[in-house]
């Protein structure tokens, strides 16, 4: 790996060729990741693309003329402290607002990455050169801006917004909530009853890991059975089965971590404090991502639990 300032002014142009073919691609990825749900962004990206070849082709004509035919190959990865981009996949998984900003932020490296160049090259020509690519990077920034317009107006980007929010719901909130709802008030009973019926703190917590874990396990699978995602636009079976798996298991062993406390009237109490605060936490997620009214959703959710932690009590106590 090389300092930047190493680096030739042969070497400079190589790195600016290599850059804005792998911009181009990842623009290209991404308008192929995003045709199906965001149809409206992916043109916009493929144009993106088209631009950043444009870019590709000038630097190849202007380093042919300058050097020679074979241009060495120099990444982004061989120059120390250097502009490192993030996968697509990973950039994709954070939603189509990461996506944008990710882009502008590619659009703002490259005028930077060109000012650099330009500021380090000595040669006459090459200095020439860099620095009217460098003046040349914020039309492309412009360009880019009138792209997104063109391709997202106000009311076309709203719509993908509001599509973007509906995925976001049916793939991870309504899974994720059906596991803590599960694992919150399910294992309550089995918990409080262990409780109660040993005095054992120690007990109680082996009994709602036990609970926690099954039930996260059972759940995991009966959400990735229970619909392949392809009619319903609720994702992939793996991703849904996760979430709610991981949240039952979230939403049991809250409640069953303060019975690591030796004293059981402290472990009880802590539990407590902890079982209100999951069920304040399912009413706000119900109010925040599922329009369900907040005193109505909580209302029913102590409801609920309260039910079920009787239960328990009861019968740990018979």
């Amino acid at each position: 790996m090389r300092a930047f300032i190493d680096l030739t002014e042969r070497e400079l142009l190589a790195l600016a060729i290599a850059s804005e073919e792998e911009d181009g691609r990842i623009y290209a990825d991404f308008a192929h990741e995003l045709r199906s749900d965001y149809p409206d962004s992916a043109q916009m990206f493929s144009d993106m693309a088209d631009k950043e070849n444009e870019h590709r082709r000038k630097l190849i004509d202007l380093f042919q003329s300058r050097f020679d035919a074979h241009i060495p190959l120099v990444r982004r990865q061989d120059v120390r402290g250097w502009v490192q981009r993030k996968p697509v996949w990973q950039v994709r998984a954070q939603g189509i607002e990461a996506v944008r900003r990710h882009v502008q932020q590619m659009e703002h490296d490259a005028a930077r990455f060109y000012q650099q160049a330009a500021a380090r090259a000595s040669d006459a020509g090459i200095r020439k050169l860099l620095g009217d690519l460098a003046a040349d990077e914020p039309q492309h920034e412009r360009a880019a801006e009138e792209i997104q317009q063109k391709r997202l107006p106000g009311e076309v980007r709203t719509s993908e917004d509001e599509g973007a929010q509906r995925r976001f719901v049916l793939q991870v909130i309504q899974p994720g909530l059906v596991g803590l709802m599960d694992g919150s008030v399910s294992t309550l009973a089995p918990v409080f009853a262990a409780a109660f019926a040993t005095r054992d703190p120690w007990n109680a917590f082996l009994v709602g890991l036990a609970a926690s874990l099954g039930a996260g396990i059972s759940m995991g699978f009966a959400e990735a059975l229970a619909d392949d995602g392809k009619l319903s636009g609720r994702g992939t079976p793996l991703l849904r089965g996760l979430v709610c798996g991981l949240m039952t298991i979230a939403g049991g062993i809250g409640h069953t971590l303060p019975y690591l406390i030796n004293d059981f009237v402290m472990a009880t109490v802590a539990a407590g404090v902890v079982v209100v605060i999951e069920l304040l936490a399912i009413a706000w997620v119900q109010w925040r991502f599922m329009e369900t009214p907040p005193f109505a959703a909580a209302a029913k959710v102590m409801l609920g639990g309260t039910l079920v932690l009787a239960t328990g009590i009861l019968i740990g106590n018979a």
